[in-house]
């Protein structure tokens, strides 16, 4: 299976991503964890391009993210689900919808077509979106702020607003879950959702 976890930064995402990937290998799963953008030689290269202070234009950044996608699925994600493995990846496709097509204004339509065709449209089993209200993930982020987060708390909540509008859009792939809840127990609520999957 397939499994991608998305939310405003300092929601809980990765540390949910990161459990899940051992609970599953706890289970004598083979798991291939990866992360956006990253996860490949070029992605991280992209990734520092991205995330660096310097200022980048809309589309360019959703191009920018489609191309580490695009790199990603084709030699780590494609691979590791041919050979029988989960993969779990913090941020996919709906980062890019979220944050580029509704809080950038591209639009939803547009950014996902892009990624569609730059991922020759492998969509994730289930993704979960790890909600938290954008004051309090803020006051998680105990680390330097990288080009998106520094844009500060107007646009985290605009991008909160744009994930919650793709939970609605995406019902029957994008599951909910609450930031606030202890990280052990919502690790528990994400296995019991996907062992119809497994």
């Amino acid at each position: 299976m397939f499994v991608t976890f998305e939310g405003i930064d300092g929601s809980g995402k990765t540390t949910q991503a990161e459990l899940l990937a051992a609970a599953l290998a706890e289970d004598g799963r083979t798991v291939v964890a990866t992360r956006e953008p990253g996860g490949t030689e070029l992605g991280e290269r992209i990734r520092a391009l991205l995330l660096g202070g310097a200022p980048v234009a809309p589309w360019a950044e959703a191009a920018l993210f489609a191309a580490a996608r695009a790199e990603l699925v084709e030699r780590v994600i494609y691979p590791a689900l041919g050979d029988g493995a989960d993969v779990v990846c913090d941020r996919y496709i709906d980062s890019s919808l979220a944050y580029q097509g509704i809080a950038r204004d591209l639009g939803v339509d547009r950014v996902l077509e892009l990624n569609l065709q730059a991922t020759r449209g492998l969509l994730p089993n289930r993704t979960f979106l790890v909600l938290l209200d954008p004051a309090e993930a803020a006051r998680r982020v105990h680390r330097s702020p990288d080009r998106i987060e520094a844009e500060g708390l107007q646009f985290q909540a605009a991008v909160d607003r744009a994930y919650r509008e793709l939970a609605e859009l995406f019902p029957n792939r994008i599951t909910t879950v609450d930031g606030l809840q202890p990280a052990e127990e919502l690790a528990r609520i994400i296995r019991d959702e996907l062992r119809q999957f497994s």
